[in-house]
C-alpha cells in the first residue's frame, strides 16, 4: 500500500510518502509560512523525493484534528481536492492517536501514554492510551492541564503515564508538579509518517472526499466568540 500523508495541525506540519509502513520520504514545513502558501507544492516535493509518481499513490491520509481550525481546513481541503482529481479515497486520522502511536511501545514499565496538544487559551486537547497506544483509556477532552490531570487520577491504575505532544512540553512544569520530576515527557516527531503508517494498517477506514470532517473536540474560536456576543 502506497500512501501520501499530510499533517497541518501545527505551524510546521509535515508530509510523507509511506509504502507498507516504510517511510520513503518526509518533509516538515517552514513555520514562518502558512500552510496555504506551501501546499500543494510540499506534497509534490515529497513525491519527487520518494521517486513516486502521483498516479502510483493508492491511498491518501490526513490529520483530521484536533488542532488549529484554519490548519485543519487547509489540510483537509487540500487532500479532498487531490482525492477528487485522482479518484483516491482518504483515511482521516486523529492527531492524538498519531501522537500515542509515535511513542516507543517498549517504554518504561509499559506505562500508559498521555497525548497532549496545545489547545491555546490555557487548555490542552488530551487523551489517555494504553501502553501500546492502541486503546483509549480516557476519551479526548479539551480542558486546562490541571483539570485534565484531575480527571485522570483514577483512570491510569496508579501508573504515571508517559507524555507526548506540544501541550505536554508547554505545561511540563504543571505535569511534574503533579506527578513528580521523573515523569517522561517526549517531544513529538513529525506526524505525517505516523499518519501514513496508520493508514497502511487500516485502509478499510478510507472514506470518500466529502466524508472527511474535522475532529474539533472544542468548538472553533469563531463560534465561541459569536456565542459570547449573543449572550451579552
Amino acid at each position: 500500500m502506497l500512501v501520501l500523508a499530510l499533517d497541518t495541525t501545527t505551524r510546521a506540519g509535515s508530509v510523507a510518502v509511506v509504502r507498507d509502513r516504510t517511510t520513503l520520504s518526509q518533509r516538515s514545513g517552514d513555520p514562518a509560512l502558512t500552510h496555504g502558501a506551501r501546499l500543494p507544492l510540499e506534497l509534490t516535493a515529497a513525491l519527487e523525493e520518494a521517486s513516486v509518481p502521483l498516479d502510483a499513490v493508492e491511498l491518501l491520509a490526513v490529520a483530521a484534528g484536533p488542532g488549529s481550525f484554519t490548519g485543519l481546513r487547509v489540510g483537509i481541503a487540500t487532500m479532498q481536492g487531490l482525492a477528487i482529481a485522482t479518484g483516491l479515497r482518504i483515511v482521516p486520522v486523529s492527531v492524538l492517536d498519531a501522537l500515542a502511536k509515535s511513542v516507543d511501545p517498549t517504554g518504561v514499565d509499559r506505562a500508559p501514554i498521555a497525548a497532549w496538544m496545545d489547545a491555546q487559551r490555557g487548555e490542552v486537547f488530551a487523551a489517555l492510551y494504553d501502553a501500546s497506544g492502541s486503546r483509549v483509556i480516557v476519551e479526548p477532552t479539551a480542558a486546562t492541564p490541571a483539570q485534565t490531570l484531575d480527571g485522570w487520577r483514577t483512570r491510569a491504575d496508579g501508573t504515571v503515564p508517559r507524555f507526548i505532544g506540544d501541550g505536554a512540553l508547554r505545561y511540563a512544569s504543571i505535569i511534574r508538579a503533579a506527578l513528580g520530576h521523573a515523569v517522561e515527557i517526549v517531544e513529538p516527531p513529525p506526524l505525517a509518517p505516523v499518519i501514513g503508517r496508520l493508514a497502511c494498517d487500516a485502509p478499510e477506514r478510507a472514506v470518500d472526499p466529502h466524508a472527511v470532517v474535522p475532529i474539533y473536540i472544542r468548538r472553533p474560536d469563531a463560534e465561541l466568540a459569536r456565542a459570547r456576543r449573543e449572550h451579552a
